[in-house]
């Protein structure tokens, strides 16, 4: 079983990704954070395999988030999610350790799934 973690203050956006990655990923456990705090809490209780953060958490920066997780947690995957997509928000988000950036205009729920399913074949075939 692989684990993700969900980081951002908007519900309904948070429940659509759950709702993906568990039609998606069966054996997927899938753990969900409204800020910066639930989210470190999360992540130290059961390691997620991929965290996705929101760039905006309510006044909180996900760029610090994702630096604070890749400093203790080198091999989490890390995915920054925003509505902004512009090249220093791409740049900013790989200086603070995030190894993909996916723009929620842009980018589809299926965009997010093959990242995952390319990322994760260690994770899903032992």
């Amino acid at each position: 079983m692989f684990s993700v973690l969900i980081v951002d203050d908007n519900e309904s956006y948070r429940e659509s990704l759950r709702n993906a990655f568990s039609q998606q990923f069966s054996d997927m456990l899938v753990v969900e954070a409204e800020n910066l705090a639930q989210a470190l809490e999360r992540v130290e209780e059961i390691s997620p395999d991929f965290v996705f953060i929101d760039l905006d958490l309510a006044g909180e920066s996900g760029l610090e988030l994702a630096r604070s997780i890749r400093n203790d947690h080198a091999d989490i995957n890390i995915a920054i999610l925003t509505n902004y997509d512009i090249p220093e928000y791409r740049q900013a988000a790989k200086d603070h350790g995030a190894n993909f950036f996916f723009s929620k205009a842009s980018s589809t729920i299926e965009d997010i799934l093959a990242w995952i399913g390319s990322t994760s074949s260690s994770i899903l075939i032992p």
